[in-house]
């Protein structure tokens, strides 16, 4: 009888010695919340994961009807312009980034940083910066200084970052989508892997949306990558004051002096 305690005893030992060492193995190999240090580029082109889906297509927004009418019309005009060789004026035009939630779409790669208190996330267009404060209350949106990238506030739910933004400019468009003072835009990213994560993006406006506007964005780590320096240095693209559309200047341009300009000539 006691062999027979001591045969049952040794079994139960091994099965708890054995869920244990599962348990710190699959602990072990889940990402924490540190992984999200690094830089990364847009999913879909390189390095794929046979196990991981590119994110789908980011789908048309949820318009009320007295403003989906002149958003797609504006759609139809700058694909017409872009086929015509002639791109309308806009924002890249005018060396101005994208702001949120555009600038987590990664034109370029991008680099995310963890410290104390705060995650920031850097995109090497137009050196775009936002900073996420971690646990804190996000501010009232009358009390949100407009900008381009908003006031982040985020918190860790397991290994889901939580992040809400309110305080984008009215002007800062998204595919040229209107918004009004009061959008907010929520974001839940996680790891998928140990190099690859995707932010699932919510934006709410009820102002101009029927529902909420959902897509998702994915990202692959970039490993020794360091972000380069973007400036939009001399800048040649004006906007054509007769077509509305983007010209370029030709020739270099003439350095700067404070001289007064030569007189003209006498007749």
């Amino acid at each position: 009888m006691i062999a027979s305690m001591r045969t049952v005893a040794a079994s139960v030992a091994a099965v708890i010695t054995s869920l244990c060492a599962g348990a710190a193995q699959a602990q072990a190999a889940a990402p924490g919340h540190q992984a999200l240090t690094g830089a990364w580029d847009r999913y879909g082109t390189v390095n794929l994961d046979p196990r991981v889906t590119s994110a789908p297509p980011v789908s048309a927004p949820p318009l009320k009807p007295v403003y989906e009418a002149e958003w797609e019309a504006q759609q139809k005009a700058a694909k017409e312009a872009d086929a015509r060789g002639q791109p309308q004026f806009g924002g890249y035009a005018q060396c101005l980034p994208d702001g949120m939630p555009a600038m987590m779409m990664a034109m370029f790669p991008m680099e995310v940083l963890q410290t104390p208190g705060q995650i920031t996330i850097i995109e090497e267009a137009y050196n775009q910066v936002r900073r996420i404060y971690l646990n804190e209350k996000q501010l009232p949106i009358e009390d949100a200084e407009p900008g381009f990238w908003g006031h982040s506030v985020g918190h860790w739910e397991g290994d889901t970052l939580v992040v809400n933004t309110v305080g984008i400019k009215e002007e800062v468009r998204f595919r040229g989508v209107p918004h009004s003072a009061n959008m907010q835009i929520d974001e839940r990213l996680r790891m998928l892997s140990k190099d690859i994560f995707e932010d699932q993006v919510t934006v709410t406006d009820p102002e101009y949306l029927t529902q909420p506007w959902k897509f998702t964005w994915k990202y692959v780590r970039k490993p020794g990558y360091k972000i380069l320096e973007y400036v939009c240095e001399a800048n040649r693209e004006y906007q054509d004051p007769q077509t509305g559309g983007i010209r370029m200047r030709i020739g270099a341009p003439g350095p700067a002096s404070s001289a007064p300009a030569p007189a003209a000539p006498k007749p």
